[in-house]
């Protein structure tokens, strides 16, 4: 008998949940480019067939705390909350993105459209510590694939990484890693706020409103408002399909805050199995004050829980929106570093 993501199955009930996974996986890739798609971009070469994003199942992570399968065994590996977090930085993208080995390093290349990925220490390495080199190897690879030269991991998982990766001229930022505390009470629901199912005409401006958000960072009110939002649906159209699917299969949650027929709030989050973080959560800057991001983040949590969610986790901005967090029952248990090119 095998737990698999809460469930205990024997060997007949563990055929069908792999066959399972790989429906679920077949659905989330369908949009992406096959083996003989011939894909250019200014930094590839023309006429270069992309790698199939459908990676070989040999190794199939499994979204249960502590157990994966390797070529048709399962193997127990460490279960602290910052294991299960390293398993799942790297079991995400995977859904959306090829993964490149750079030994110590591993790149993730998003296929399709939607916010661009990273390059992260590779889970479980047991090799030699990435050096300036291996960092440059990527970033190399990072120009000519025309995505950002961007970094991310966690500084108690991987602590000499960030000498390494400041040596090759990126800047680091730093941020509040937060899990929240099962037992921690949620405020009533917001009367604004709702999750938003694939059909929900809401969509489009729930997935644009981050980008205008991010583009003004901070809490403090901005002008940015609902023409800018206009603007971003526009120009992102081709993204709601690809979301709508992520949605239909429970890769993706999305809550909104919806005022006057627009979105003025919205964030998201990214259930694997028992772990999920929030992410994306973001207020056009002239709706900010109000509560918003607050009222979207305890929707969030709810629908984690109902999911059956037990470590539920995100990064804060900043120590004031930590604070914010906090209230809804977040603490800090580490530090998350983001590293990109110096403006």
């Amino acid at each position: 008998m095998t737990d698999v993501a809460g469930l205990v199955l024997d060997s007949e009930g563990l055929s069908a949940w792999i066959e399972e996974y790989r429906k679920v996986s077949a659905i989330m890739d369908a949009a992406q480019p096959k083996k003989t798609d011939l894909v250019v971009s200014p930094c590839e070469r023309p006429g270069v067939p992309r790698e199939n994003p459908l990676k070989s199942l040999a190794r199939i992570q499994v979204p249960s705390p502590g157990l994966f399968v390797l070529d048709g065994a399962m193997t127990t590996v460490n279960d602290t909350p910052l294991d299960r977090l390293e398993r799942y930085y790297d079991s995400v993208p995977r859904a959306a993105a090829r993964a490149e080995d750079f030994g110590p390093l591993t790149l993730f290349v998003r296929e399709a459209t939607g916010w661009p990925y990273y390059a992260r220490p590779t889970l479980e390495w047991t090799g030699p510590a990435a050096t300036a080199e291996d960092v440059e190897r990527v970033r190399a690879r990072q120009r000519e694939l025309c995505v950002p030269e961007a970094f991310e991991w966690v500084a108690e998982v991987t602590p000499g990484l960030r000498e390494v990766v400041e040596a090759t001229g990126l800047r680091v930022h730093a941020h509040p890693l937060m899990i929240r505390d099962e037992d921690a009470l949620l405020p009533d629901p917001h009367p604004l706020v709702r999750v938003l199912d694939p059909e929900d005409p809401f969509l489009a401006g729930a997935l644009a409103v981050p980008h205008v958000a991010f583009a003004a960072p901070g809490t403090a009110v901005g002008e940015a408002g609902t023409g800018e939002l206009a603007t971003e649906i526009t120009a992102r159209a081709a993204e709601v399909p690809a979301a709508a699917d992520r949605i239909r299969v429970g890769r993706t949650v999305l809550a909104a805050a919806v005022e006057n027929g627009a979105v003025v709030c919205s964030g998201m989050h990214l259930p694997v199995g028992r772990v999920s973080e929030i992410a994306g959560v973001g207020t056009l800057p002239a709706e900010r004050r109000r509560g918003l991001a607050y009222g979207v983040t305890a929707a969030l949590v709810a629908d984690a829980r109902e999911r059956g969610v037990e470590t539920l986790f995100l990064s804060a901005g900043d120590e004031d929106v930590a604070r914010m967090y906090g209230r809804l029952g977040f603490r800090t248990v580490a530090t998350a570093l983001i590293a990109e090119l110096a403006e």
